[in-house]
């Protein structure tokens, strides 16, 4: 492939996704400022230390996914795509590697550099997602006779679920599980084979919390957080003292309560509550439907792509469709107290440099699949007299 192949491209022709991600961005960062002020100022003496990190993340995502937007035939060829799954595996392995992963409240998921950290599972479900969407394309026939096709993939998704657990990083393996399913499932699996491992994959699940005492714990704090809301219920029940604040309107925009010391994690997992605090029924209402509108676009195209039969990029991009889709969904839920809490920040607006960094990478080649995918109109030009 020639270099002015890979440079050659057109502006993103779907500005409601653009316009979207951008809006959803620009409150993050505005959330963020509010919700981290205190914890700044106390533990860093700099209230604005985690506004100007996120800032520099931010101006680095937008960098990061301009380039992946020039670049994104070259991350989608064929090599890559083999490439991509041995980084994800390589990314977990040297996480769990004394001296070169970094624990943080007891979950070794960061791999340290210096002046930042990056969160292996971030790069690996993106590296997953480029080698499934390609198994899936190349392996279509397969995956409809053959139960051997089938169990590659969930072989692989086994093996990144073993070495996510060690983290330990629960919901990083329910959300790979989530746009799995949900990618074979589209591709035709047949409905009996694929209940099957989905029923083996919930009881696996449940065994996981069973064996696990602290996640057993989240689930009966998620069924009555009140019964223990000053031991394993305070950040479920301070959460949802913050929607009682809020009310319709909000009180204020840095005026929030909760924020001060009451809510663990307020600037990363618990950032939509905050918001409701501070704008109310009517600011989460607007902050949700920035989440379906991005959503809804980003299925839209990738239905489109695969009743084209562009397999590969409908795939990819139906995977993270669902990757982004489920991790909003959840950390709303838990933060709303529908969902047991799973530790996922909600994508574009909690505080995270690799959260942030890997979305852009993963919206630049949606915006770019959708680009390329339109056809252009044909310039008519003026006879002469």
């Amino acid at each position: 492939m020639k270099f002015e192949q890979l440079l050659s491209h057109r502006r993103p022709q779907d500005l409601w996704l653009l316009g979207g991600v951008m809006l959803l961005a620009l409150i993050g960062l505005v959330m963020v400022m509010s919700a981290s002020l205190q914890i700044g100022e106390s533990n860093l003496s700099s209230p604005f230390y985690y506004f100007t990190r996120h800032s520099i993340y931010l101006l680095l995502a937008i960098t990061l996914g301009a380039g992946t937007y020039f670049l994104a035939p070259l991350v989608m060829s064929e090599k890559i795509r083999v490439l991509a799954l041995v980084a994800a595996i390589v990314v977990l392995v040297l996480v769990l590697l004394p001296g070169i992963g970094k624990s943080v409240n007891g979950s070794q998921r960061w791999i340290a550099f210096p002046g930042f950290n990056i969160q292996a599972s971030e790069l690996a479900k993106l590296g997953y997602l480029i080698w499934l969407a390609g198994y899936i394309s190349s392996h279509k026939q397969a995956l409809l006779e053959q139960w051997s096709a089938f169990l590659k993939p969930l072989g692989v998704l086994g093996l990144l679920a073993v070495l996510l657990l060690a983290e330990p990083d629960f919901g990083a393996v329910v959300v790979l599980g989530i746009a799995t399913l949900g990618m074979l499932f589209i591709a035709g699996v047949p409905l009996l084979r694929f209940l099957t491992i989905a029923l083996l994959v919930t009881a696996l699940g449940a065994g996981v919390a069973l064996l696990q005492p602290y996640r057993m714990a989240r689930l009966m704090n998620f069924l009555d957080p009140w019964a223990d809301q000053f031991g394993s219920g305070y950040q479920l029940t301070q959460s949802l003292i913050a929607f009682g604040r809020g009310h319709l309107d909000g009180v204020g925009l840095g005026n929030s309560v909760q924020k001060l010391f009451y809510l663990p994690e307020a600037h990363t997992d618990f950032v939509f509550a905050v918001t409701a605090e501070e704008f109310g029924l009517l600011g989460t209402t607007l902050l949700i439907a920035l989440f379906v509108l991005v959503c809804a676009r980003i299925f839209r195209l990738a239905f489109s792509l695969l009743q084209q039969q562009q397999l590969f990029s409908g795939q990819l991009v139906l995977g993270i469709a669902l990757i982004f889709s489920s991790q909003a969904f959840v950390n709303i839920g838990v933060n709303m107290g529908l969902l047991p809490t799973k530790g996922l920040t909600l994508p574009l607006v909690s505080y995270g440099g690799s959260s942030l960094l890997v979305m852009a990478i993963m919206i630049a080649l949606v915006l770019r699949i959708g680009t390329d995918a339109t056809p252009v109109a044909p310039v008519r030009r003026r006879e002469r007299r």
